[in-house]
């Protein structure tokens, strides 16, 4: 098969429409224009949100979107419980994303208080909320602020 010989299926190419042509083809006359108006004129051009002179939906809606700030700090958040679940004494993002408990390793890392944690590690994190940092202390673990 070569490319000057390909064809489109059968029955999925349909003719064009053919307008003018006389009141016994059904598009003669008016030419599918129907009577009179804006539409039915030669040169017809509307743009694409006109509505015939009511009030267009993009003025009729409002505006949606907002602020979105650049200065926004983004985190990866860690629950307490699943630091008990990584196999190292010093867990940091590096050794999170190998452990697959988080999935972005260039976001910084917030360790939240949910849960409980028994052993004592040290974490390494880019922030800490207080109960998380008191849990992980009281056990005899340390708390590093990246």
């Amino acid at each position: 098969m070569k490319l000057n010989e390909l064809k489109p299926a059968e029955g999925s190419l349909k003719g064009r429409k053919r307008v003018g042509r006389g009141r016994g083809s059904g598009h003669g006359k008016t030419s599918t224009r129907g009577q009179k108006g804006e539409k039915a004129r030669s040169g017809k051009k509307l743009r694409l949100s006109f509505e015939g002179g009511q009030m267009p939906i993009t003025r009729r809606l409002p505006k949606l979107g907002g602020f979105k700030s650049i200065k926004k700090q983004e985190y990866e958040i860690v629950s307490l419980d699943r630091l008990q679940s990584v196999k190292s004494k010093t867990v940091d993002p590096k050794v999170l994303f190998e452990e697959k408990v988080i999935k972005n390793p260039t976001l910084k890392v917030k360790i939240l208080a949910d849960g409980e944690i028994t052993k004592p590690i040290t974490v390494q994190a880019h922030a800490f909320s207080k109960k998380a940092r008191e849990k992980i202390e009281a056990v005899g673990g340390k708390a590093e602020v990246i």
